[in-house]
This record gives C-alpha cells, structure tokens and sequence, in this order.
C-alpha cells in the first residue's frame, strides 16, 4: 500500500492511503494544489500533478468545494510602472471594482452600487447584505462595491487603474484551491462571483504586530481576480517546510496552505537603530506568496520625511545640500 504524507498548514501530517487522500479531495478538505509527499518522489508536489491522484478516478463529489461560478472574463494589463487592466465582458457578463477605480468603459456599460461586494444571491435578504458589507468595512474597504454590466451586443470594455505606482497581478482562483488571503488595500477588482470576505488571524502576535493588522482580506470563489502591490512584484513558491522572512509590508498575497506568522527582530539595538522595526512576518510552505519591493506605507513614510515640518511651505533647500537643516536659518 502506497503511503502519502500531506503538508497543511507548513505541517507535515500522515500516512495516509491513496483512497484516503482522494476521500479528503472529494470532500474538499485538500483541494488540487495542497503538497503530498510519497517515497520515490525527489520533492513535495501538488495533488494535481500526481495522475494516481485524479479525481477521475472516483465519482464526482455532489458539491462543488468553491463558491458559485463567477463570470468568464477576458483581460489585459497595460502599462509598466503606472499600470491599469482592461476588462472585455460578452452581454450580460459583469465586472465588480473598488468605488472610484474605474478608468473608462465602453457605451451600454451600465455600472449600480451595491452593498458589499455583490457576490451574495439575488435573493439575499437585506441582513445578508448588511453583513457583506460590515466585512468590507472591517477590512478598511468601503460599504459599497460598484458593478459594471455590459447590456449591449457583441462585446464591451471597461478598465479599472492602480491608485500609485506598482504592478497588477492577475490571478485565477480556481488554480489557487478557490481562496487567497492578501493585504487589505490590495484587491482592485474581480469578476463578478467572486467574494471579498475577512481572514482573522488566529495568533495573538500575529494580530498586533502583523503590519496589517488583525484582519486580512480572503478572496473566494472560482473566478478571476486583480490584486495591487507597489513597486516590482515576485512570486515565491515554498516547498512544505521551507520558511522565508519578510518584511511584514511586503507580504502581498499568500495561498490558503501557508502558514504566516510574526517574530522578533532580536536585539533591541537591531530593532531601533537597524532600520527594519521590531518585527518580520515569517512564511512556511507549502503554498505559492507573493511580495512587493515598495509597499505603500513606505512610500508614504517617505513623502512624508521630505515635507517640511512647519507652516512656512516648502522647503527651498535641495535634496543633498550640505548645509542640512542649518539652511532654515536663512529662511527666516
């Protein structure tokens, strides 16, 4: 009998049998991309890249693990530094974006705000909504969400902008086990379907030293989604076990299976003087991250050191003179 370990939560769990493993992906307790480990094997893989682990093999489950079917959209992103991502919907497809995103957008595009973030059903009664959007309040988003739905023939365009300087990610949930966790202020915009929920820390230090805080945002569904992070982006994929320390502002985006938590600088000296504050986010695989050079509370940190810090406007003195703040003398 074939043993399979299983990596959860950057956990090494089992052995299990082959009929085990296909029991829990049926059910939706591992999905496509959770990492197995079995002898003969050199690395931890994704379930989906082990054919003895199809699920072709057995009955399709009754239900489908993720949440209702989001729209087919199609994309492209352009620009470098300043990008925006251009959305092309059939009649009647719909796009959901951030209030106040929209770049431009094609005529018989008709755009309504709802509460929260339209994933819930036409049904939904009106506490259902509340809450929706009670969670992206909670998140530092707004109340409302705003939906744009092409009602013409053929096809039609709207495009949604970065709010600073940085690079658009566009990511498929479904190749991501149905969920991402991100930064709060990362998301852009989606397609319709798509749930824009809270992801609470579990850990205490985690909560209050984290950078972002006790809550992050956890995107859900099966559709695709656009997330923003500043400066240049790059994916990390950490086999199970494999850890990586990182500025807790730079974390963007990480998979379900990543275990995230927070951890001392070290010495006190190194915590003050050395520039990088008292704490860093440590990631443990398996699972896929992604990060960014520039996050956007250190460019503001930035900015504003180069303000002057009195009501006499801005200073004349350049960047790099010498005379340093003695300059204000002759100011006055």
């Amino acid at each position: 009998m074939t043993s399979w370990y299983v990596a959860i939560g950057g956990k090494q769990e089992g052995p299990y049998s082959t009929a085990e493993i296909l029991t829990n992906l049926q059910n939706g307790a591992y999905t496509p991309n959770t990492y197995v480990w079995r002898q003969g094997f050199q690395n931890w893989l994704e379930i989906s890249q082990c054919p003895e682990l199809s699920l072709e093999r057995v009955a399709p489950p009754p239900t489908m693990p993720l949440r209702g079917a989001a729209d087919e959209i199609d994309f492209q992103i352009i620009g470098s530094e300043m990008q925006y991502v251009e959305i092309e919907l059939d009649s009647q497809e719909s796009a959901v974006a951030e209030a106040g995103s929209m770049m431009y957008m094609s005529d018989n595009i008709q755009m309504h705000t709802v509460f929260g973030d339209g994933s819930e059903s036409a049904g939904a009664g009106f506490l259902d909504r509340m809450l929706g959007a009670g969670k992206r309040l909670i998140t530092g988003e707004g109340l409302f969400s705003t939906i744009f739905t092409y009602q013409g023939p053929g096809k039609g365009k709207v495009a949604f902008a970065a709010p600073y300087p940085g690079k658009i990610i566009a990511l498929d949930l479904k190749e991501y086990g149905g969920k991402l966790v991100c930064q709060k202020d990362a998301f852009l915009c989606a397609a319709k379907g798509v749930a824009i929920g809270v992801e609470f820390q579990k850990k205490i230090g985690t909560a209050l030293f984290g950078g972002e805080g006790f809550i992050m945002q956890k995107l859900e569904g099966d559709g695709r989604v656009f997330v923003h992070a500043g400066g240049t982006v790059i994916q990390k994929d950490l086999q199970a076990g494999e850890t990586m320390r990182v500025d807790t502002g730079c974390l963007v985006a990480m998979t379900q299976n990543i275990n995230y938590d927070i951890e001392f600088v070290g010495g006190v000296k190194s915590a003050i003087f050395g520039g990088e504050g008292f704490f860093f986010a440590t990631i443990t695989g398996p699972g896929h991250a992604w990060l960014q050079s520039l996050p956007f509370s250190r460019l503001a940190g930035r900015i504003h050191r180069a303000m002057p810090q009195n009501n006499s406007g801005f200073s004349t003195k350049g960047e790099g003179s010498v005379l340093g703040d003695l300059g204000n003398l002759f100011e006055r």
